[in-house]
């Protein structure tokens, strides 16, 4: 390119200190911007074509959440300075706000991913009856699949316009979004012991159980506890695994009855009866889903992409009159509930769609 000879050459001052700054500012700038139109082609990409192009949906997602990521953080850092940079961020009318900006972000993910993945989530809501009632609500459900626990949370959020307090491992503070939000929220993060740090002392550890007993406690009529009893999604490993504890501990009853799950964990009672002992008025709901089994591995994901499938959530009330008032007795109606969702994870095994299948072939 020729530069005109009436365009003058300015100093060399201005050359270094401001043309070569503005150009490498530039090219930073411009470098984002060039991996955006990549990310906006991929997701064209993989909408308009027929068959798998893993790679082009991966990239649209990956760019999608960092987009939902940093949203998320602009938005959150934009309350933070409107409640006084903190000072009043912990009051009921913030509170709302980031329950109203987790359920935008949310429907936003999952819209996305709807066109992108093609889910097709469906909840199932005829007997969910207390989640529809101003009282306090417990909702225990199984723990499968990459996401469930976001995609319950936008159910309890959108479909059910209920504010979820929720015990996670701390580990998913890894994701900034999911840290400033869940912080800001009645949540616990919870260290499993062996993960502690050697200095933590005994008596300061909290674990699930205490920290869902506080949760409960604190509960109001529309909100809802969300907890997942077995632990963590299920694997062969952590099934044996969880079967031997139970005999270890001489609960000979709940490991056998253990080994006749197919499709779930046996569940830990501790947390539910906690949750239920500190807030007697809640209503429990217990919650199965299922179509997310077959992704357990990042390999299983790689698999399956698009996943073309129907991700069903189901649950069923739990009659208060049914409920023990004896520890050992509840626990005992918790294995009853867990063989009834395996039953019906049994009998509502999800299918492939057909354009999932011609893909495959």
């Amino acid at each position: 390119m020729t530069i005109p000879s009436f365009v003058r050459l300015p100093p060399r001052w201005f050359r270094r200190i401001v043309i070569a700054p503005l150009v490498v500012a530039i090219a930073f700038a411009w470098l984002p911007m060039a991996a955006w139109l990549v990310v906006l082609v991929a997701g064209a990409v993989a909408l308009a074509l027929p068959g798998r192009l893993r790679l082009l949906r991966v990239i649209f997602m990956i760019g999608l959440y960092l987009l939902w990521d940093a949203t998320a953080l602009v938005w959150m850092f934009a309350l933070w300075v409107a409640s006084g940079f903190g000072w009043a961020i912990r009051r009921p009318w913030f509170e709302r706000r980031h329950y109203a900006l987790a359920r935008v972000m949310l429907r936003s993910l999952f819209g996305a991913a709807r066109w992108v993945l093609r889910l097709d989530i469906v909840v199932q809501d005829d007997e969910m009856t207390v989640l529809s009632e101003p009282v306090p609500a417990i909702v225990a459900s199984r723990h499968a699949g990459p996401a469930d626990s976001f995609i319950i949370v936008d159910a309890l959020l959108s479909h059910f316009r209920r504010e979820p307090a929720i015990v996670l491992k701390d580990t998913l503070q890894w994701d900034p979004a999911v840290d400033v939000l869940l912080n800001r929220l009645p949540a616990r993060f919870i260290t499993p012991a062996k993960f502690d740090s050697p200095s933590t002392k005994p008596r300061k550890r909290k674990g699930g159980a205490h920290a869902i007993s506080e949760l409960a406690a604190g509960l109001d009529d529309n909100d809802a506890l969300l907890i997942f009893p077995e632990g963590g999604n299920i694997t062969p490993r952590r099934r044996l695994r969880r079967i031997e504890q139970l005999r270890a501990a001489g609960n000979e009853e709940f490991a056998e009855r253990a080994e006749a799950f197919a499709h779930v964990m046996p569940p830990h009672a501790g947390g539910i009866l906690s949750a239920m002992n500190s807030s007697p008025r809640a209503g429990v709901v217990l919650l199965a889903h299922t179509g997310l089994e077959r992704l357990a591995t990042i390999y299983d994901i790689w698999r399956e992409l698009p996943v073309d499938k129907r991700i069903t959530l189901k649950g069923w009330t739990a009659d208060p009159a049914t409920i023990p008032t004896d520890s050992d007795d509840r626990e005992r109606w918790l294995y009853d509930w867990w063989e009834h969702i395996d039953a019906w994870i049994e009998d509502n095994q999800p299918t492939t769609s057909a354009a999932a299948q011609r893909a495959i072939r």
